[in-house]
């Protein structure tokens, strides 16, 4: 972990306040939405882990250039942290970031928060900033040139504990999230002249996809998702993750 964070120049504290403003709209949208069976529990982390998103936000820089956008929150990465694919080590040991979330009333006894003190650990997250961590020992050097975003702020959860991903929602519940994720992702890519619009899986390489400008001047690109789920992800994921980067001229 870094013992000391740079300075934030004045483009970064604007920077970071319109991507706090976006990101709580959002919430906000979101929060209002209702999910009809087999859904039975959602969790918005930019509710009870707010303080700790606004943590993570601060970590960016206005010279960053290179998007990274996920899905939605795991249970046991953003859904504890506050943080896109927050799997607990590399948020408090990597990022620095540490702190409470909020009571939440409600919870799946099988999806508990328990916040930082979440003793599982989510793959994905693991993968995704154990790699980063790799390349870029000091945070705030990864945080000058890139950032991650979830698409969606989200955790869906049917009544077994299993968990559901936004593209598996019925048609309409579907349209009215996407109506404000998109906008939300919007913003966010009018914030910065972004280089490289990375989608971490096809999902996300979608969504990017549909809300881009034609005349935009970001690459649009695809790296392999980290979820365990995946078999090609099995297979060293850190190695193929990196080539593709490096083809895409992101790294």
């Amino acid at each position: 972990m870094s013992s000391s964070k740079p300075r934030a120049r004045p483009a970064d504290v604007r920077l970071r306040e319109q991507l706090r403003q976006s990101a709580e709209r959002l919430s906000q949208r979101v929060g209002e939405l209702r999910f009809a069976d087999p859904i039975t529990h959602v969790y918005n982390p930019l509710e009870y882990a707010w303080e700790l998103h606004v943590r993570y936000i601060d970590q960016v820089f206005a010279s960053a250039d290179v998007l990274l956008l996920g899905m939605n929150p795991g249970p046991w990465g953003m859904a504890q942290t506050g943080v896109p694919f927050g799997e607990v080590d590399a948020v408090r040991n990597w990022m620095g970031i540490d702190g409470e979330i909020a009571e939440v009333d409600g919870q799946h006894p099988k999806r508990p928060l328990e916040g930082f003190g979440c003793q599982r650990s989510e793959v994905s997250g693991r993968r995704l900033w154990g790699l980063m961590g790799e390349r870029f020992p000091e945070p705030s050097d990864f945080f000058r040139k890139q950032f991650v975003l979830n698409y969606c702020p989200l955790v869906f959860m049917e009544s077994s504990g299993r968990n559901r991903t936004p593209d598996k929602l019925p048609p309409d519940e579907r349209a009215a999230l996407q109506q404000h994720c998109d906008q939300h992702l919007r913003e966010v890519i009018d914030c910065l002249p972004w280089q490289h619009l990375v989608g971490v899986g096809a999902f996300a390489e979608t969504c990017l996809r549909r809300v881009t400008d034609a005349d935009s001047a970001a690459t649009i690109s695809r790296i392999l998702h980290p979820s365990p789920a995946s078999p090609a992800a099995n297979r060293d994921w850190s190695g193929t993750v990196t080539k593709q980067l490096q083809t895409a001229s992101v790294w």
